[in-house]
């Protein structure tokens, strides 16, 4: 199977699985007398594997990591189960971070009086009142 029809199969761009080869997440194609790259079924396993890794938010190290446990039958799933429980903490974390940016932006949003003139509590609670203070004077 040719790399265009990989792609069409495991739902990755043919960039995506020249990358994963290139970084070594994906074993280099072998190469059809052509020179184009050749694909197996077990390639196609491997990409899905690790297209379904990143949709739920893996780094290419944890893919990386997981991978190599994918592919190891002696693994242990307590070692795949503390992956992944640490990548539910970061995920964790970073509702919370957007949360707080949530809860941030509409009190920004709440204290603007949406109008037509120029003064805009958005803006000075961004740049700060000392901010606003001393750009105020520079203009005089």
């Amino acid at each position: 199977m040719n790399i265009g029809a990989i792609a069409r199969v495991s739902g990755l761009t043919t960039e995506a699985i020249r990358y994963y080869e290139g970084i070594g997440l994906l074993p280099a194609a072998k190469r059809g007398a052509n020179g184009y790259r050749v694909y197996s079924g077990v390639d196609i396993a491997r990409l899905i594997f690790l297209r379904q890794a990143r949709k739920v938010g893996f780094t290419i190290d944890q893919c990386r990591q997981l991978r190599n446990l994918y592919e190891n039958p002696r693994r242990k799933s307590a070692t795949v189960h503390a992956l992944v429980a640490n990548k539910l903490v970061e995920v964790e974390q970073h509702i919370h971070e957007l949360e707080n940016m949530r809860r941030v932006l509409s009190e920004l949003i709440s204290a603007c009086s949406n109008d037509e003139q120029a003064g805009c509590a958005i803006i000075d609670s961004l740049a700060g009142s000392a901010a606003s203070d001393h750009l105020g004077k520079a203009k005089t």
